[in-house]
């Protein structure tokens, strides 16, 4: 059985053309970050145990020791990889790093970094760009999400693992200690329906009406509406859960809620909402911000936050029909007669 490595597949698409050297440099050396992040993330110390260095991010949270080193591994990674414009959750502003290149990195090192003590999995998300040829290295950043050449994560949980996509399909390469390689998985598709759903239901009293009632309707199960029962997973951890939908479907709802600072959820749309888009929008999902397509979203700044519904693709569009329209639904008969428009 011919084995399929990271390295194979992105050679093999860059002598037919479907990408660049400067893009297959960039996941490779991405790739070689993120193994030597796995090695970090598994001793024991005062750094991986979830210490915080005192320092604050451009998101205003307390940076971990961990989130501090991914940032400095990938920035490294990025110059190594010629890499021109380069932004991260935890820095304030977008950099240029050589003045020349092509791409445009945006990253978050190490989401779900909360995660840490109670040894959830955790992740690295990243989105490249082409880079755009001004003064001001923000602009690169600052395009819609259907402009990337790439979008993917490590994910390091029981496996070290990367979801990935450069625009044809979306790829899952499992690390092999032994071949010292990222090897082929799978290629996930994700089924159109589905009985299951990700959120966190205890901010209930905090959405709008449509979302309240969609809900609602899943935990009446195969007694209400949608006549059929639902499962409700919910990790809080944006790349686990990215991960569970990639591999057997589901859908993940973060929305804006009514607390303060929460109207527009909390994921941030250029190196979270937009990678992860793209690997749903190619394996076969969808993705919004409820309403409208997250890729057709223009950021205005780089840590722009917005509303994020993903996964099955008739799911997320039932799910925006609630929200775009929550009195048709709220004027259902009580035995549901009027509901064949919403039925799956």
């Amino acid at each position: 059985m011919t084995i399929a490595t990271l390295e194979a597949y992105l050679n093999a698409l860059v002598l037919a053309g479907d990408t660049t050297k400067a893009v297959e440099e960039t996941v490779s050396a991405l790739a070689t970050a993120a193994c030597d992040l796995r090695t970090i993330i598994t001793q024991v110390s005062p750094m991986t145990l979830g210490g915080t260095s005192g320092e604050r991010n451009a998101d205003g949270d307390f940076q971990r020791y961990l989130d501090v080193s991914a940032d400095e591994a990938l920035l490294a990674a990025a110059r190594r990889a010629g890499i021109r414009h380069y932004c991260s959750e935890e820095l304030d502003g977008a950099v240029d790093l050589n003045g020349k290149g092509g791409l445009a990195l945006a990253v978050d090192p190490l989401d779900g970094s909360s995660n840490i003590d109670t040894n959830v999995s955790i992740g690295t998300i990243f989105s490249i760009l082409p880079a755009v040829d001004e003064d001001e290295p923000a602009a690169s950043f600052l395009q819609e999400g259907r402009k990337q050449l790439a979008a993917g994560f490590f994910i390091y949980g029981p496996q070290l693992a990367l979801a990935l996509t450069l625009g044809a399909g979306t790829r899952i390469f499992v690390h092999s200690s032994h071949l010292g390689a990222f090897v082929e998985s799978l290629q996930p598709a994700i089924p159109e329906r589905t009985q299951e759903f990700a959120i966190n239901t205890s901010n209930y009293r905090h959405w709008d009406e449509g979302l309240q009632l969609y809900v609602d309707d899943c935990l009446k199960g195969s007694s209400g509406p949608r006549e059929k029962d639902f499962n409700m997973r919910w990790i809080a951890s944006l790349v686990a859960d990215t991960y569970r939908i990639l591999m057997r479907g589901g859908v993940f709802l973060y929305p804006g809620d009514a607390r303060k600072g929460y109207s527009s959820g909390r994921l941030r749309l250029v190196y979270e909402a937009n990678p992860i888009a793209m690997l749903i929008e190619q394996a076969g999902g969808g993705a919004s911000d409820g309403i409208s397509r997250i890729l057709d979203l223009a950021p205005v700044n780089i840590h722009q936050r917005t509303p994020l519904v993903f996964g099955s693709a008739r799911e997320v569009n039932r799910i925006g029909r609630y929200l775009r329209d929550p009195s048709i639904i709220a004027e259902r008969s009580p035995l549901f007669g009027v509901r064949g428009l919403f039925r799956a």
